[in-house]
Parts: structure tokens; C-alpha cells; sequence
């Protein structure tokens, strides 16, 4: 008797799942790109489909308004459809909610920039950031800012709270992603193995050049790591004993939003 549900004979309902999953997929990697967007062939590099799938996808993600296409560089970028779907649900989540007088304590009490860096598939995303008291800044990455697991401290930090097996197969999925940020699978598996063995994650140089950052994990009930704390500042603040003074309150705050959350 026929159900209406899928069967493992029919290949349609599953080719159409792929479907829907590569165009998600290519989503999240447009999302990286910012405001300015990607060139298509970075698309194709990032996604390891053949480009004639990505142009179709990309195509008709343009045809919803999921994906638009700057007249003068060529390059694509997330559609304006996106945030206005996002409006939807304008509560703020209960990460941010739990976090919001810990991070402004803690950014206060240290000084310098502080993020809060959640993880969302295969990416990290920013969702917050606090200005410190000191008089240089680094304000290295913006709220919204989407990148590969793996190319900053916070998401070193978040692979290293995984276990093994999921961060080495993770860094594998990302490692076509990896070059854009001039690194690759294998140091990031060696910041992850030092993450693990410190406790927390160090970035001797950051994002951007003479500045130095530190990471320590959020992990919810299931013990899943789910956002870091991330403090930036100029290399010569974070000399070897301010890195432990810094540390101890990173760990301090992730421990105050992990009880809230929980």
C-alpha cells in the first residue's frame, strides 16, 4: 500500500536532498565572502563541485534572491532575501542572552577586544564583540564575520574541544577553504594537538599582522563545544605572564556562560 512516504527505491527524494544540501552548502561559503563577496572559481575551489553545478546552483539561488552578483567585480555574494528572512526570528539566542553582562565584565577587566565566536556547521560565525579600555584596539573581526573552522584561535579552540576523530574530518572538509587563509590541514592539526595540550587556543600572530589572540572554549550541557571567547590585542601586551593572567579569566568567563546556558 502506498504511504506517500519515500522509498529506498525511488533515487528522487534523495537527489533532491543533495540538491538542497549543496545550495546550502554554497551559501555558508558566499557567507565567508562578506559583503565584497567571491569570485566564482574560489566558489568552485571551496565547494569541490564542477563549476558548471555551481553556476546552476548560484543561478538560481540569484533567480530567489539567495545570491546576488557585483556588477563590477563579477563577484558573488549573499542576497538580500537572507536577512530579511532572518527577521523572522528577532529574539536573540540564549548564548547571547546568558553571555551579555559576562562579556562586558570581562572585556572591562582585560582591556582589549573580546569576541564571542559560536560555531555553525562546519564554520565559525562572530556574534558579538566588545571594545576594551587600552588605547589600541584590534579590531580584527566584525560581528557577522563567517569563517572556516580552523583559520582563527576560536575556531582552533572549538575543533580542540571536539573529539579527535570529528576535528581531523572537519579540518579535511575545510582544507580546500584553508589556502585562502595562507594556511593548511596540517598546521591546523598542529594548533589543534597544542589547543588540546594547553587547554586553551593561542594564535602567536592573528589575522592581522603584530597582533596576538587567545581562545577558550563554551561547551553546552552535552558537552559539545559550541562558542569560544576570544580576546585580541597587539603581540607585546600578551608577553608569556599576561597570556596566563588573560587565560585565567577567559576560562573564568566560558565557565560562568557554560553554568548559565546549562
Amino acid at each position: 500500500m502506498d504511504n506517500g512516504l519515500p522509498t529506498t527505491l525511488d533515487p528522487e527524494p534523495r537527489q533532491g536532498a543533495q540538491a538542497i544540501r549543496r545550495a546550502l552548502f554554497l551559501l555558508r561559503v558566499l557567507a565567508a565572502g562578506g559583503e565584497s563577496g567571491l569570485p566564482l572559481k574560489e566558489v568552485v575551489q571551496a565547494t569541490r563541485l564542477s563549476r558548471p553545478t555551481v553556476h546552476r546552483i548560484v543561478h538560481v539561488l540569484m533567480e530567489e534572491g539567495l545570491v546576488e552578483r557585483h556588477e563590477r567585480s563579477g563577484r558573488y555574494a549573499i542576497g538580500t532575501q537572507v536577512p530579511e528572512l532572518a527577521l523572522a526570528r528577532p529574539s536573540r539566542s540564549p548564548l547571547l542572552a546568558a553571555a551579555d553582562d559576562i562579556l562586558r565584565e570581562t572585556s572591562q577587566r582585560v582591556g582589549d577586544t573580546l569576541f564571542l565566536t559560536v560555531r555553525t556547521g562546519n564554520d565559525t560565525l562572530c556574534v558579538d564583540r566588545r571594545i576594551g579600555s587600552y588605547p589600541i584596539q584590534v579590531l580584527s573581526i566584525a560581528v557577522g564575520a563567517r569563517r572556516p573552522l580552523g583559520v582563527s584561535s576560536a575556531g582552533v579552540a572549538i575543533l580542540a574541544a571536539l573529539p579527535a576523530q570529528a576535528s581531523r574530518r572537519i579540518a579535511a572538509m575545510n582544507e580546500p577553504r584553508f589556502a585562502g587563509y595562507r594556511t593548511d590541514r596540517q598546521a591546523v592539526l598542529s594548533e589543534i594537538a597544542d589547543a588540546r595540550r594547553r587547554g586553551y587556543g593561542v594564535r602567536e600572530v592573528g589575522l592581522v599582522q603584530g597582533t596576538k589572540s587567545i581562545s577558550t572554549w563554551i561547551k553546552t550541557a552535552d558537552g559539545a563545544p559550541a562558542a569560544a571567547l576570544t580576546i585580541s590585542a597587539v603581540r607585546t601586551r600578551l608577553g608569556p605572564r599576561r597570556e596566563q593572567e588573560v587565560v585565567e579569566t577567559l576560562l573564568k568567563a566560558a565557565h560562568e556562560v557554560e553554568q548559565k546556558i546549562r
